[in-house]
C-alpha cells in the first residue's frame, strides 16, 4: 500500500489512512461533498469526496480508519487527493491502527525517564518535588499526548518530544548565562505545556481530534498554572516559588495576542518563552521545507506569517528532528 509521504501529482493510489478531519461542505454549484484531512505515520493530505450522498454515505469521524482509492492532483500549490472510493477499515484488512499515527522518533518512556532524571538532580528540593509529583500524576497521559491538534509536534508522544527539546535548549542557555536559575528554568520548561493534557481530546493512540470544553474556556496556560498551584500547596511548596512557576506557565506564549495571560516579567520566564517559540518555529520550518523540492519555495504557511519558505538544498535531511537522546534513538 502507498504511504502519504510518497504521493505525487497524477498518481492513482489505494491507501489506508486515518481520518484527521471530516466535514460535509457545499460546493459553489450547491452539491454536497466530503472535505477530509487524511493521515498516516508519514504525513497528511487534504482530500475531497465529490460523490458524497447525504443520507447514503457513512460518517467518517475523526480518528476512524478508512481505505481509499483515488487520484492525486495539485490545488493552490499543495497536493490534494480526489477520492473515488472510501470505506471503513475491515478486520480482514489486517491493519494495525498504530501504523497510521505519527509518532515521535524517541521512545516516550525514555523521554519521560530523562526528564525525571534531570529533576532528581535539582538542588531546590521544593521544585524537584513539585515536578516529580506532577509527572507522576500524569505519567500515562504524558506517554501518548501530542503537543497540538495540528501544527508542531502533533504526534503520539509529541508533548514529551517538544518538552524535552525545550529543556535541552534551556540547558544550553543556562550554560552560556550563569545568572539563570537553572532549576527554576527547567521546572518551567518541563511543566509549561502540562495543561495540554486537559486542553485536547486525545485518543488512546495519541491523536488529538479537537479541543475540549476546558481547553476552549480555560486553555493550557491557565490550566497548567492551576495544576501547579494545587499540587504545590499539597506539598507545602512556598507560595513565592509557586508564583514564579505559575507566572512562567501563564506567560510562555510571550504576548496577549498569542494567548499569554501575562508578558514574561523575569529572566527565566523570558528565556522559556523564547525557547518555546524557537522549538515550535524550527519544527514548522522543517516540516514544510521537507515537503519542498530543493531550490523551490513552499506554499504560504499561515502559522509563519504566510511566508513562503525556501529549500536551499544545503543539507541532506530537512525533516523535523532534534538530538535529544542519541543513545536511545529509535
Amino acid at each position: 500500500m502507498t504511504d502519504i509521504q510518497s504521493l505525487k501529482v497524477n498518481d492513482r493510489v489505494e491507501l489506508y489512512a486515518m481520518v484527521k478531519r471530516s466535514e460535509v461542505k457545499t460546493s459553489s454549484k450547491g452539491s454536497k461533498y466530503l472535505d477530509l484531512v487524511l493521515g498516516d505515520r508519514t504525513g497528511e493530505i487534504d482530500a475531497k469526496y465529490w460523490d458524497y450522498q447525504e443520507g447514503g454515505t457513512p460518517d467518517y469521524p475523526a480518528n476512524s480508519l478508512v481505505k481509499i482509492r483515488g487520484s492525486v492532483n495539485e490545488f493552490r500549490g499543495a497536493l490534494q487527493l480526489r477520492v473515488e472510493m472510501i470505506r471503513p477499515l475491515l478486520p480482514s484488512d489486517h491493519v494495525d491502527p498504530a501504523d497510521f499515527v505519527a509518532t515521535a522518533e524517541y521512545d516516550s518512556e525514555a523521554m519521560y525517564d530523562e526528564i525525571i532524571r534531570l529533576a532528581q538532580g535539582f538542588r531546590d528540593e521544593d521544585l524537584k518535588n513539585l515536578l516529580l509529583a506532577i509527572y507522576d500524576q500524569y505519567h500515562q497521559e504524558l506517554l501518548t499526548a501530542p503537543a497540538a491538534v495540528t501544527l508542531h509536534h502533533a504526534m503520539r508522544g509529541g508533548l514529551l518530544y517538544h518538552t524535552l527539546s525545550i529543556i535541552r535548549l534551556c540547558q544550553k542557555a543556562a550554560e552560556v548565562y550563569p545568572q539563570i536559575d537553572t532549576d527554576l528554568l527547567l521546572t518551567g520548561a518541563a511543566l509549561h505545556d502540562i495543561g495540554k493534557i486537559m486542553e485536547m481530546d486525545t485518543s488512546e493512540l495519541g491523536v488529538a481530534s479537537q479541543y475540549t470544553t476546558d481547553g476552549n474556556l480555560i486553555g493550557h496556560l491557565v490550566r497548567g498554572a492551576i495544576v501547579v498551584d494545587e499540587v504545590g500547596k499539597e506539598l507545602n511548596v512556598p507560595a513565592e516559588k509557586l508564583m514564579l512557576v505559575e507566572h512562567m506557565l501563564i506567560s510562555h506564549h510571550g504576548r496577549p495576542e498569542y494567548g499569554a495571560a501575562m508578558v514574561p516579567k523575569f529572566l527565566e520566564a523570558m528565556v522559556l518563552s523564547k525557547m518555546d517559540e524557537l522549538d515550535a518555529t524550527v519544527y514548522e520550518i522543517n516540516d514544510n521545507v521537507s515537503k519542498t523540492d530543493p531550490d523551490t519555495f513552499s506554499p504560504r504557511i499561515w502559522s509563519l506569517d504566510n511566508a513562503r519558505l525556501y529549500n536551499h538544498g544545503r543539507v541532506d535531511h530537512t525533516e523535523p528532528r532534534a538530538n535529544l537522546l542519541p543513545e536511545d534513538k529509535q
